[in-house]
């Protein structure tokens, strides 16, 4: 099989030339994303693997069918980058790798945490200027805090899972109702929202959670409340978050996502202007920590994306459905 791969790093040719050892596939690496002006790069292969921020919209899918590839392959968990009722229509079947490695992801969260709250990010820079003083460097403790998980599917029982060995009390929304352990206790969102001293998210973005964390949202939350976004960036809605960030209202913000991230994030911008006034904005507060999507990135997590992905395509091949197919 021919792959046309789009938005393909270093670390995604490794991995998966690593998990491509018999040679069973060609990967067409592409360093851009897929979009109506790049998709003709896939004429001649026999499907498409794509990534977060790549664009498999309905005239995208329509082109892809006119170029008889009725495979694409997502090496991620979120889906809202593909318009899967005209994948239907189009007779396009679309798999994901909705598991990868739910550690990865919910670790970071809590290494964003703690960063935020200890301030080691700061501490190490003046350390390394020769300042060891500790002047504004005051954290809390964790043990005893009210964490807030908005969603409880495997990332978010991992996350709440490394809390409780905190000595966290946890509380837990999902729309979804699953089993989960009992030291999670259930509250609907807006309980959630009041009664959290740190709130993180772990749903997908979907119509009904888009900009869940907005004006309305957040007068309800305690003031110097620390939220925690790993999951999708229009989670937040930005103008909102950074007008809670000035008034006070919330005292610590830590995003691995951002709503325009495609503009910028796995791209290197170190020689050039930014032109994006929110997330120059959200740099520029000293309690806001902002990483480039990385929640994923551990060399289990690639592996496993790169194993499944590969699966995927001999599934999608055969015509084999799975718990990993959309359509």
């Amino acid at each position: 099989m021919r792959i046309a791969f789009y938005s393909a790093q270093p670390y995604d040719k490794s991995s998966f030339e690593e998990m491509n050892k018999e040679k069973a596939y060609r990967f067409l690496f592409f360093d851009i994303d897929l979009n109506e002006q790049t998709v003709k790069l896939a004429e001649g292969c026999d499907a498409v693997c794509i990534f977060v921020n790549d664009h498999a919209n309905a005239k995208v899918l329509e082109r892809l069918a006119g170029l008889n590839i009725k495979i694409v392959v997502l090496r991620c968990a979120g889906f809202n980058q593909v318009d899967l009722e005209a994948a239907q229509r189009f007779e396009i079947s679309v798999y994901r790798v909705p598991a990868y490695s739910p550690e990865a992801v919910a670790e970071h969260a809590v290494a964003m945490i703690l960063t935020l709250n200890r301030k080691t990010h700061k501490a190490y820079n003046r350390v390394r200027e020769g300042n060891f003083s500790l002047n504004r460097l005051t954290g809390f403790n964790l043990h005893g805090k009210k964490v807030g998980v908005v969603g409880l599917g495997k990332i978010g029982l991992a996350f709440c899972k490394i809390m409780h060995g905190f000595g966290c009390e946890l509380l837990g929304y999902d729309p979804v109702e699953s089993t989960h352990p009992d030291y999670i206790i259930n509250v609907n969102f807006e309980e959630l929202l009041s009664k959290s001293d740190i709130i993180s998210l772990h749903c997908p973005l979907v119509p009904s959670t888009k900009h869940m964390i907005k004006e309305e949202s957040l007068a309800l939350m305690k003031n110097g409340v620390m939220l925690i976004n790993t999951s999708r960036g229009a989670l937040i809605h930005t103008t909102d978050i950074i007008n809670s960030l000035k008034t006070g209202k919330v005292g610590h913000l830590g995003i691995d996502v951002y709503e325009q991230e495609e503009k910028l994030f796995f791209r290197d911008f170190s020689e050039h202007i930014i032109d994006d006034d929110d997330i120059l904005r959200l740099m520029s507060f000293p309690n806001v920590l902002i990483t480039s999507h990385q929640g994923f990135f551990t060399t289990e997590a690639l592996a496993e994306i790169a194993s499944i992905t590969l699966k995927n395509l001999r599934d999608a091949k055969n015509g084999l459905k799975t718990n990993n197919s959309l359509t």
